[in-house]
């Protein structure tokens, strides 16, 4: 089983470039383009095979990522002026819908991912709970709770990620009122409501490092030495309620408008140093499936949608190399009318495409690392 969650992990993380550069074939044919590859994978075509309108099609053995092969967009390819299946030949306003096509697919594709999970399981309830990820195995409760319990209250005190009116309680605030003493906990476990007793424990905390210790969106009662029940890690748990089609559909068409707006002010709190970021390659992103697919399908769907959000914003970003970075030349000459020297724009995608390797490899060598 764990093999076939690994094969289905990495084929999630195909999926998400297939849809990518199938936007980008199909809007090139659409805009008269001569795609010459289609390429599922990077390296030498495993299998291939040619189409009717020239394409080569091809799998190739290196699965993270792939890519679409227009005429005349390959670096330091030569050109015939008169050729109007090239690229560099097409209108402006075309090539613009080519290159945004692959991010705006994406954006797509968490659309229709969204229209699927919204209607057959519901959409989220604005209320959010704590619910156990790990335990620490030194402290009574790991003897209590078990991972995936949902914490309802404390000594009648209720709990909530984010409460009905948006509010959010503080677990440590809650544990340290109770110091060393009793933790009469209202849990929900496996849909059934039960009531558990766990004993405090101080932890002095001395892993904390001297940032955390000082971090002024973290309530002063949380830095330090503490009251503590145990509890390593958090879900953030809700339930889910059925809608009609049509709320569904609204839903899933504002779902990569928010996830957008989140993710960039994701952005403003690491630049705020409130939040710290984290680089996820390959590796990492095949976990996260494998880990979502583990959980069950409404999980591994989410991962999906969020992960196609993320990739077309990333390829939006207007660097070097990226889709985001062509079409800030092409945003050039649509408000000067002239190109820009193409040795300069070759230039400069060459030394985009391999800062992005580079930093694509050394972040795949720390994962694996990591995993040793």
């Amino acid at each position: 089983m764990d093999a076939l969650t690994i094969a289905g992990a990495i084929l999630g993380l195909g999926l998400l470039i297939v849809v990518h550069e199938a936007g980008h074939f199909v809007v090139a044919r659409l805009c008269g383009m001569r795609v010459e590859r289609f390429s599922i994978g990077f390296g030498p075509g495993v299998l291939r095979w040619r189409s009717k309108g020239g394409t080569l099609f091809q799998i190739a053995p290196i699965p993270f990522g792939g890519f679409v092969e227009i005429k005349g967009m390959a670096i330091a390819e030569d050109v015939d002026p008169d050729d109007k299946a090239a690229y560099p030949n097409r209108p402006v306003w075309q090539r613009i819908a080519t290159i945004f096509a692959g991010p705006g697919t994406n954006y797509l594709t968490a659309v229709v991912l969204a229209f699927v999970l919204f209607n057959c399981a519901g959409v989220e309830h604005y209320t959010r709970y704590y619910g156990v990820a790990n335990l620490h195995k030194d402290f009574d409760a790991a003897k209590k709770l078990k991972p995936g319990d949902r914490l309802l209250a404390i000594n009648d005190q209720p709990l909530y990620y984010r409460g009905p009116d948006g509010k959010k309680t503080e677990m440590c605030v809650a544990t340290a009122k109770i110091g060393d003493g009793i933790a009469r906990l209202s849990i929900l476990r496996d849909g059934k409501p039960m009531t558990v007793e766990v004993q405090t424990k101080f932890d002095d905390l001395k892993g904390l490092s001297e940032k955390e210790r000082n971090d002024p969106s973290v309530p002063a009662v949380c830095r330090g030495p503490r009251w503590r029940l145990g509890i390593e890690g958090w879900q953030i748990q809700t339930d889910r309620v059925e809608v009609g089609l049509f709320t569904a559909a609204g839903h899933a068409v504002a779902y990569p408008v928010e996830t957008t707006i989140s993710y960039f002010s994701g952005i403003i709190k690491v630049i705020q140093g409130t939040e710290k970021a984290e680089v996820k390659g390959p590796v990492g992103m095949t976990t996260f499936i494998k880990q979502a697919i583990e959980e069950g399908w409404i999980t591994a769907l989410k991962l999906l949608m969020l992960l196609n959000v993320l990739l077309a914003i990333m390829n939006l970003f207007p660097l070097p190399g990226l889709d985001g970075g062509r079409l800030a030349f092409l945003g050039y000459e649509l408000v000067t009318r002239r190109r820009a020297n193409p040795k300069v724009e070759t230039t400069v995608h060459m030394v985009g495409i391999l800062i992005l390797m580079v930093v694509l490899v050394l972040v795949t060598v720390k994962e694996c690392r990591a995993m040793f």
